[in-house]
Order: C-alpha cells, then sequence, then structure tokens
C-alpha cells in the first residue's frame, strides 16, 4: 500500500512540474523567429526669445531573421525631416530616405527579460536640401549597442545606441561640392546614414 502511494505521489509530482514547465513563459529569440521592430521620433520647439521655430521627424522600420539563437539578419528602411527658421525666415528644411541592410548579434541576458546585443549595419541615404534645392548621397557603416525588454513573450521594448563606431562617406550634387568622409567613435550625435544616436522603439517577435 505504501509502495502504492509513493507511486501515485511521483507521478502527481511528476504531472504537476511538466504542467508548470509548460505554463512557464520564454523570454528571448530561436532559429527561425522574425521581428518587427521600429523607431517613430517627433520634436517640436517655438522659442519665441529668439524668434526660432523648429520641428523634425523620423520613422525607421526593420525587420529581422533569426539564423540562430543569438545572431539576425535583416534590412531596414528610414525616413526623417528637418525643418528650422529663424525670424520667418528658413535656415534648415530637409528631408531623405534611406535603406540599409544589418547583423545583430545577442551576446548578454541581464535576467529573465532584457537581452542585449551589439549590431553593425551598411546603409545609404539621400538627402534633399530644399533651401540649396540640392540632394546629398551618402554612404556608411555603424555599430550599434542595444537592449530589449520582454513586456510579453511577443512583445519588447528596445534602446539603442546608434552608430558608437561609425563610418559615412557623402557628397552633394551643388557645383564644385567635395565629398565629406567622416569616422567616429564615442556616444555623441554623429553624421550618418540614420541620423541621431539614442533610439527608442518596440519590437514584435512572430
Amino acid at each position: 500500500m505504501k509502495k502504492l502511494l509513493f507511486t501515485a505521489a511521483v507521478a502527481v509530482l511528476g504531472f504537476a512540474n511538466v504542467s508548470a514547465q509548460e505554463e512557464a513563459k520564454t523570454f528571448g529569440f530561436s532559429e527561425g523567429d522574425i521581428f518587427l521592430e521600429g523607431n517613430i521620433g517627433f520634436n517640436s520647439q517655438n522659442d519665441k526669445n529668439f524668434d526660432e521655430k523648429s520641428s523634425s521627424f523620423n520613422i525607421s522600420p526593420r525587420l529581422g531573421y533569426f539564423i540562430s539563437e543569438d545572431l539576425a539578419i535583416g534590412g531596414e528602411l528610414s525616413y526623417r525631416s528637418l525643418k528650422e527658421e529663424v525670424a520667418g525666415t528658413d535656415t534648415e528644411d530637409f528631408s531623405g530616405f534611406a535603406a540599409g541592410a544589418f547583423a545583430r548579434y545577442y551576446f548578454l541576458d541581464l535576467g529573465e527579460r532584457f537581452k542585449t546585443y551589439t549590431e553593425f549595419g551598411v546603409g545609404y541615404e539621400s538627402l534633399n536640401e530644399k533651401i540649396s534645392d540640392s540632394k546629398y548621397n551618402t554612404i556608411g557603416a555603424g555599430l550599434d549597442l542595444g537592449i530589449n525588454y520582454f513586456v510579453t513573450e511577443k512583445i519588447a521594448l528596445s534602446f539603442g545606441l546608434r552608430n558608437v563606431l561609425s563610418f559615412s562617406s557623402g557628397k552633394s550634387d551643388a557645383d564644385g561640392a567635395e565629398a565629406e568622409t567622416n569616422f567616429n567613435l564615442g556616444f555623441g550625435d554623429v553624421a550618418n546614414p540614420f541620423g541621431g544616436n539614442a533610439a527608442f522603439g518596440i519590437l514584435f517577435k512572430f
């Protein structure tokens, strides 16, 4: 009888353990996963003391595919615009589209929900400068650092430092314009294909 009760208890505990494992949530990525990530930003300022106005907008959707548990490759599109005026006169007015490719490697888990990564990307951007009626074309490459925080198994918040290490080369189509090359190492804002340094967004895993 005791042996029968012991066997039944083991079976119940084993079933409970399997059920708990099935119900346990898993955060992170697996080979074959697809993610859609997007960054969007808008800023508007009006300084009446100096009669200055400015507005900016950017959006950068990206799609990635995990070729292994830690490594994803993908592509990105981007649009950004900026307009500034002083005393009613435009001082900056441009918009631009960009496209690029990237490889992202997840190298450290900070707890169950935090996943840190480094990312290398290359891109091309075409800016349209309306004041001078000229175009500026840029190619570039950059190394990023970032972190995802999983709110649910399928949704994560993203924070990244774009172009911690970066290189870009561009040239305007204006007469007499010379090519401009930039190389940067650091955490400040730099000239790069997608603009900006700190990036916030949201990630959806499929």
